[in-house]
């Protein structure tokens, strides 16, 4: 089962910066991160309210469900591997 997890809304700039992160970390590290769009997806943002409970707030949001890691907002490569992998950390 895959445990990594992003929200993000379609116009928010922090998460297209994101994008080209998810896509590196996809390529080289054979992860796949399962991304759900709430700004326009009311099931989508109601998933979202699921994982984050006071987490964040707001998109992009990153969720590790294995490891309970987490990152709200934009993040530099270095730190997004390490919430992707186990044990990774939890960032705010």
């Amino acid at each position: 089962m895959n445990n990594l997890v992003e929200f993000y809304g379609e116009e928010c700039p922090h998460c297209v910066r994101m994008v080209p992160l998810v896509e590196r970390l996809e390529k080289e590290e054979g992860l796949k991160v399962n991304r759900f769009e709430v700004w326009h997806n009311d099931s989508n943002l109601e998933k979202m309210k699921g994982y984050d409970k006071g987490l964040c707030g707001g998109v992009p949001f990153f969720f590790n469900t294995e490891t309970k890691a987490y990152i709200c907002g934009e993040t530099d490569y270095e730190s997004f591997k390490a919430w992707a992998r186990p044990g990774g950390e939890k960032t705010a």
